[in-house]
């Protein structure tokens, strides 16, 4: 395993393995959800496989991370690193020769789970090879690389579709992995011999089972309904199968979790942290392109350009957020900049409200600074409140939660918005049926009002409209979870302090 000892160079080159690596995760968001109009303009599909594209890939990443992350720790960084890599660069240079939504829908899942591989280890690789100032900087600069795909992702990729094809998103996020590839090939060394012994293979199963049950259950909700048997069934498998987890995890010797870092509330803050951004940050990166493109008129570079406005400040204010822990605790920068999102959301629910446009610029910008101050610090706090020899269990942990927290959000929302739109028109659309309004609900969620008219003829202006006021209702919503959230992660946080050393490799 590297250590802080390792030559400067080697540490730099690693840390751009990690930093490329990272990059591909906003890449998987933000390319797809631009080109989704493409691509339903072209292979068709259901408003429910067209989520699917996304969900698919937020479904399989979140629930091979924390399996990855143990995996890391017995069989070292180098191996999952590049076997994650290989695994990812295979299935995405696959999706674009698919003949149908149905067939990207499952490329998606295989494709996830090299990513959360890749991811894992490229995460837990930091850790011993920087220390305490250093290390801060070296995790804000892995959130500015998030930034940089979030910022320029939406534009270049509604670039791309414009001047060639949606397939290109595919092939160049493919040719980034496959870059990053050679890049840890040369720069990280081989393990020196395996940390813990074997995975803790029912643990392994259980979790990764009642958690995939859960998401795909929540995913389920925005098409059927919550009194699906399906969703039902879905929800309750997986509680069931969670239970049986932790009576599991309480009698293994090397258990996947070790639960008694629960019983620290620093642990706790950061896992509330991870979760933030999905639900106040990541829905807002899929949602509004399909606003933009679907109901704003805007094409698909122009909505890039929009979604710049809002992740921009992730270039700039995960390193800025990292120099201020010199006088400021990460708990008190990171609950300061969720009240920034929490004023941002009210202020870009008004411009929506006065007709969007420029109105909503500068809302999106104050969002992206806010959610910019914890992006960086929470990742060096989830890997310092543990051993090395654990790291890669914390990182586990904690991208698990933060990436399964994106699918979750994801549901959530989606179907928080299209219950409103069904609510909204339930007297207009007593003559359709229910099916039919349900699938015209979430065409709408979507932005695709257009799709969503055809299915409900004559209530074109009434769809809109509640289209619309549901649209505005939601980011309250969102702006009340932001400032519920900053006040649970100051409390929870106000002793967590960024961890320093009397030595400390510059990165």
């Amino acid at each position: 395993m590297p250590s802080i000892a390792s030559s400067p160079a080697t540490r730099w080159l690693q840390l751009l393995s990690a930093c490329l690596t990272g990059l591909l995760i906003p890449l998987c968001f933000t390319g797809p959800a631009v080109v989704l109009p493409a691509i339903s303009h072209e292979l068709g599909g259901s408003a429910a496989q067209l989520s699917w594209i996304m969900n698919s890939y937020i479904l399989s990443y979140g629930g091979a991370m924390m399996v990855s992350g143990s995996l890391t720790d017995i069989y070292g960084q180098r191996r999952i690193w590049l076997i994650g890599l290989a695994w990812f660069c295979a299935f995405t240079f696959a999706i674009p020769f698919m003949p149908s939504v149905v067939w990207m829908d499952v490329l998606r899942l295989f494709q996830g789970v090299g990513g959360a591989a890749a991811f894992a280890a490229a995460m837990s690789s930091l850790a011993p090879l920087f220390d305490g100032q250093a290390r801060a900087r070296a995790f804000s600069l892995l959130g500015t690389t998030f930034g940089l795909g979030l910022s320029f992702g939406p534009w270049f990729f509604g670039w791309m579709v414009e001047v060639s094809t949606w397939q290109g998103v595919f092939y160049v996020t493919g040719a980034l992995g496959v870059l990053g590839l050679g890049l840890v090939a040369i720069s990280t060394p081989h393990a020196r011999a395996a940390a813990n012994g074997s995975l803790d293979w029912p643990g392994a199963i259980s979790f990764t089972l009642a958690l995939g049950l859960f998401t795909y259950g929540m995913l389920l909700i925005p098409e059927r309904g919550w009194l699906d048997t399906v969703v039902i069934g879905a929800l309750l498998a997986s509680g069931g199968t969670f239970v049986g987890f932790i009576h599991i995890e309480r009698r293994v010797a090397r258990p996947m979790i070790d639960l008694r870092f629960f019983r620290d509330p620093g642990f706790i803050g950061v896992q509330a942290l991870a979760a933030s951004p999905a639900f106040l940050f990541i829905v807002l990166i899929v949602m509004l392109p399909g606003r933009f493109i679907g109901t704003d008129g805007y094409g698909a570079l122009q909505a890039g350009q929009m979604m710049v406005w809002l992740a921009a400040p992730l270039l700039v204010v995960p390193f800025l957020a990292a120099l201020l822990t010199r006088w400021f605790t990460p708990g008190t920068l990171s609950s300061a900049g969720l009240l920034l999102v929490a004023g941002g959301l009210i202020w870009l629910a008004h411009g929506f409200s006065v007709g969007g446009g420029q109105e909503v610029r500068l809302p999106l910008l104050l969002i992206g600074i806010g959610i910019g101050l914890p992006w960086g610090l929470m990742d060096g706090m989830a890997v310092s409140v543990v051993s090395p020899e654990r790291v890669g269990m914390a990182t586990g942990i904690f991208n698990t939660v933060r990436v399964s927290a994106d699918g979750v959000a994801i549901a959530i929302v989606s179907v928080l918005l299209a219950t409103l739109i069904q609510h909204s028109l339930a007297l207009e659309a007593a003559i359709f049926p229910q099916t039919v309004v349900l699938e015209a609900a979430g065409r709408a969620a979507l932005g695709e009002l257009h799709a969503a008219a055809s299915l409900l003829p004559g209530l074109e202006g009434q769809l809109a409209q509640s289209y619309a006021t549901s649209f505005v209702t939601v980011l309250h919503a969102l702006a009340t979870l932001a400032a519920v959230t900053a006040g649970a992660v100051f409390v929870l946080l106000r002793r967590q302090r960024a961890t320093t050393h009397t030595t400390s490799a510059e990165p």
